[in-house]
């Protein structure tokens, strides 16, 4: 019973960071479904939802307006909600018959107003974004073309993250984001994506549903609603925002516990989702619910394996279990590195020798080409090391 245990638990981690991810892109390669696209100029109603953004809203308005899109086919929308600083005011400045501002006093959340948004825009095309990231110039004529594919119901852009080489915090950042960029573009090709980049994504008005006021991932729960209804979600790589990268532990885990909740909160507002019974619901189980469950199968693993190690029969069962359980001690000893490196901020440095100590031979060998290149290697090598206890703390504690 406790070995079952232990196989089911570790199969089950396996095939949530390996298994499903290896599936979809063959899948994907098997059953490439290519978007039919085209340039076609829809009218589009950027919908911003904005809360005490002072220090970033003129940014984002002079960034939407100088995006290559026709600008009697471009509408921004924005949404102050609530907010107690001047975005209201500074937002006000830039009033024109292609741009609306809606204020109210009293903060209500993003939801409703996205949906407050969504009722004053005019445009065939609803484009979400936030106030913080900024778009490429071709990024709302690149999303628009997947919509000359009638099967395509929303699409959603790539996020990248600016100074990712920056801070530890943004490095372990960045190589998850390549992991579940991969992930996504996969199911994209296959089916559906599971979810949108909340920065950069765009629906058909007509499928637009309203959100419940208490919504928390509107990016995950919009486009579900969308899939659900027999429409694509697809994934445009070519579509891009870019975004200042994270360099406080606590922001990025407030970021990714808020996300979490959403996770949770998405079962309960769409129950639908709870039974697998396409395979949409199934890339919905394997992409998101196998990773809240994640961590009771990690702590699964390591019960039974102590236990296993223990009492284990014959010398070749023990000496596995035994193997395993330090693989896992390891394991864990990468993740509180990565966790002692975030919060220390420590970077990976190449300790010098002191040149003053050396012979001239060895002085002029350490300044010589050959050898700096070796010691850039080196720092490759150990900059790969540290990114994978980055890695290891963002997926145990964060996923």
């Amino acid at each position: 019973m406790i070995e079952s245990l232990f196989w089911i638990s570790v199969a089950a981690i396996l095939y949530t960071y390996i298994g499903y991810p290896v599936v979809v892109w063959m899948l994907a390669h098997l059953r490439n479904r290519e978007v039919l696209k085209a340039d076609i100029f829809p009218s589009v109603s950027v919908v911003l939802a904005c809360h005490n953004e002072q220090g970033n809203i003129e940014a984002r308005i002079k960034n939407l307006l100088e995006c290559d899109y026709p600008r009697d086919l471009l509408e921004i929308v924005i949404v102050s909600d609530g907010s107690t600083d001047l975005t209201a005011e500074i937002a006000r400045r830039h009033a024109s018959d292609r741009f609306r501002l809606f204020a109210y006093e009293q903060q209500k959340g993003k939801a409703t107003a996205l949906n407050i948004g969504v009722e004053i825009a005019n445009g065939e095309i609803i484009l979400f974004a936030d106030a913080r990231q900024s778009f490429e110039p071709s990024a709302i004529k690149e999303l628009a073309a997947n919509f000359a594919d009638p099967s395509v119901g929303a699409a959603s852009g790539e996020l990248f993250l600016d100074g990712a080489c920056g801070s530890s915090v943004a490095e372990g950042v960045g190589l998850y984001w390549k992991y579940e960029k991969w992930i996504r573009k996969s199911e994209s090709h296959f089916s559906s994506v599971i979810g949108a980049t909340g920065a950069i994504y765009a629906i058909r008005r007509e499928l637009w549903q309203p959100l419940p006021n208490s919504t928390i991932l509107d990016d995950v729960y919009t486009p579900m609603a969308i899939a659900l209804r027999g429409r694509r979600v697809v994934f445009e790589e070519k579509a891009r925002a870019h975004d200042r990268a994270i360099e406080s532990t606590g922001n990025e885990f407030a970021r990714k516990v808020r996300t979490l909740t959403g996770n949770y909160q998405l079962c309960q507002l769409m129950p639908r989702l709870l039974f697998p019974n396409s395979a949409l619901l199934f890339q919905f189980y394997s992409h998101k619910l196998m990773r809240l469950a994640a961590p009771i199968f990690l702590l699964l693993i390591l019960t039974a394996n102590i236990f296993l190690a223990a009492t284990a029969v014959g010398n070749a069962s023990q000496l596995f279990y035994r193997a395993m359980f330090a693989g896992q001690l390891v394991f864990y000893g990468g993740v509180a590195a990565g966790a002692y490196l975030l919060k220390h901020n420590r970077r990976v440095r190449v300790l010098k020798p002191r040149l003053c100590l050396l012979p001239d031979e060895c002085r002029c060998a350490y300044r010589s080409p050959i050898f700096r290149a070796r010691q850039t290697k080196c720092v490759g090598k150990r900059r790969i090391v540290f990114s994978i206890f980055y890695f290891l703390f963002f997926v145990f504690y964060f996923v």
